[in-house]
C-alpha cells in the first residue's frame, strides 16, 4: 500500500512499508524507483528483521517534484521518510543513493546506521573522466538522448550496447526517470572529477557507516569506495565477493542485516 508525506516544500514523497522491526529506509540510484530497481525485492529480503521503508526520491514514480531544484530538498525529502518512520532510522543506500545518504547525513539527518553502496565517485585518474559539462549536457538533452549520454560517457558502457538497450521493454521505464538524471548528477557533484575526497565534506557525519564494494567491480571503484570510508569519521569498509555494481539481493542482504542489528 502506498502512504505519501509532505517533504519540507510541500513536494509529496511516496513510500511502501512493509515488515516489522527497527525502522530502514532505502536510498535508490539513477534511473531506479520503488517498484523497478534493486530495491523492491531487498526490501522483501529485509522486512524480516526490519520495517522497510521503499521510497520513490522526487521526481519519479508516484513522488511529486518542483519547478527547480537543489540537492537539500533531496536532503529533506529523505529526512521526511526519516521522520515518518519514527524519528530515526536505519538507511541503506544504492550508488548515487548511497551519495545521497552520505550527504544526508553529513547534513544532520537522523540516521542511525548507514550501509552505502558504492557511491560512484572518481577520485583518481584511473579511469576516463566524467565530463565536466555533465549537470548541463543531461539537462539539455531529450530523455532518450539523456539516458544514451548517462549510460555511455558516465557509465561507461559501449555504444552498440545501449542501442541494443532501446529495443527492450526497459527502455520505456529509463526513459521516464531520465528527467531526473540531473539530480543524480548534482548529488554526485565534484566528487566525480578525479580529485581525492575533502574530508571535510564528511566531516559532520556523526553515525556508524559502512561502505561496501563487489569484489568484481571496476579498480576505480574500489578505490572510491575505500576512499569514503578513509574520509568519514570511524567508516568501515567491507567487500562482497563476486559481486559487482548490480549487486544481488542475496549477497547484500546479509551484509546489510548483520550491520544494522
Amino acid at each position: 500500500m502506498t502512504s505519501t508525506v509532505f517533504s519540507k516544500d510541500g513536494t509529496t514523497i511516496a513510500y511502501d512499508r512493509r515488515g516489522d522491526g527497527p525502522a530502514t529506509v532505502l536510498v535508490d540510484g539513477a534511473l531506479c524507483g520503488r517498484a523497478q530497481g534493486p530495491m523492491p525485492e531487498l526490501a522483501e529480503e529485509l522486512a524480516s528483521h526490519f520495517t522497510v521503508y521503499n521510497y520513490d526520491r522526487r521526481g519519479r514514480g508516484e513522488s511529486g517534484n518542483a519547478d527547480s531544484y537543489a540537492v537539500d530538498r533531496e536532503i529533506e525529502d529523505l529526512a521526511a521518510v526519516i521522520e515518518a518512520a519514527g524519528g530515526s532510522a536505519y538507511v541503506y543506500g544504492s550508488s548515487s543513493g548511497a551519495a545521497l545518504a552520505l550527504r544526508a547525513a553529513a547534513a544532520g539527518v537522523a540516521i542511525e546506521k548507514l550501509v552505502a553502496f558504492e557511491p560512484p565517485f572518481v577520485v583518481d585518474d584511473s579511469r576516463k573522466p566524467v565530463p565536466a559539462t555533465w549537470v548541463e549536457d543531461l539537462e539539455s538533452r531529450g530523455p532518450a538522448d539523456a539516458v544514451k549520454y548517462f549510460m555511455t560517457k558516465v557509465i561507461g558502457l559501449p555504444g552498440p550496447f545501449v542501442a541494443m538497450l532501446r529495443l527492450m521493454p526497459a527502455w520505456k521505464h529509463l526513459k521516464a526517470m531520465a528527467p531526473t538524471l540531473p539530480y543524480d548528477a548534482r548529488v554526485v557533484g565534484a566528487n566525480v572529477a578525479g580529485r581525492p575526497l575533502d574530508p571535510a565534506q564528511w566531516a559532520g557525519i556523526e553515525s556508524p557507516v559502512l561502505t561496501v564494494y563487489g569484489g568484481k567491480s571496476p579498480a576505480w571503484m574500489k578505490t572510491a569506495v575505500r576512499a569514503v570510508a578513509d574520509a568519514v569519521p570511524g567508516a568501515e569498509c567491507q567487500e562482497v565477493p563476486g559481486q559487482n555494481h548490480m549487486i544481488k539481493t542475496g549477497a547484500i542482504a546479509p551484509v546489510v542485516t548483520e550491520f544494522f542489528r
